[in-house]
């Protein structure tokens, strides 16, 4: 069943501004796959950040494509990689999309809203520094997330400040201040916050898909990209 976020976000779709600079015309997205389909990138190059970076820029390389694309509701072997994953129940079910590409891309606003939250996610495999900004698109309040950025776009923000739809609000960040990943966005839409700040969980278990995956629809109802993936 359709949700009233969904519906709104379905409604509005042609008026979101691109959350990064691609021309479809002119430049290629490929997709990347995560799960265990991926029989390319080993478990040592996901442990290394410097050789999971180098699997990524190689693959974009050889696919002659800007970016890399993927990973909603994707269950992926990448977390393997990060104690903060790990449980009696291991987190492994994406909730957004990741575009990876390099540091210093910048990243756009999909549509107006308030700053919510930021925050520094530090560890390991987390997020690194991250923009929660707060919308309403008509009725419907609800939250987009964007990780893995730099330290420098979360260090002149205040919570209320109110974003244009179209601005710059980041850049994929390094590896250093990103939560130890190759540069890229992680773009989540979050309708209950759950009373969080600068966080959210950004994959769950196996267990728990019907509950987050109804919190957090498809991304691309915002990004509209995955219609180019090579």
């Amino acid at each position: 069943m359709i949700s009233e976020l969904e519906n709104a976000l379905i409604k509005n779709r042609a008026d979101f501004h691109p959350v990064i600079d691609f021309d479809a015309a002119t430049e290629k997205l490929f997709h990347f796959d995560f799960t265990d389909n991926n029989k390319v990138l080993g478990a040592s190059e996901i442990a290394d950040t410097n050789q999971f970076t180098g699997y990524i820029n190689r693959t974009l390389q050889a696919n002659d494509a800007k970016f890399g694309i993927g990973g909603y509701k994707e269950n992926r072997t990448l977390y393997r990689r990060s104690e903060l994953f790990a449980g009696e129940e291991a987190r492994s079910l994406h909730l957004g999309i990741d575009i990876w590409g390099p540091a210093g891309t910048p990243v756009y606003a999909a549509l107006g809203g308030m700053v919510h939250s930021f925050a520094y996610n530090d560890k390991f495999g987390d997020y690194g520094a991250t923009i929660i900004l707060l919308h309403q698109l008509e009725t419907v309040a609800f939250h987009t997330l964007y990780g893995h950025l730099s330290l420098a776009d979360i260090s002149t923000l205040h919570e209320g400040a109110y974003i244009n739809r179209g601005q710059v609000i980041g850049h994929f960040g390094e590896p250093a201040e990103n939560g130890n990943w190759p540069p890229h966005l992680h773009f989540q839409i979050i309708h209950n916050l759950y009373l969080k700040d600068g966080d959210y969980p950004g994959v769950c278990t196996i267990s728990e898909a019907e509950a987050y995956l109804g919190n957090c629809p498809d991304a691309d109802l915002i990004l509209n990209m995955m219609k180019y993936v090579q």
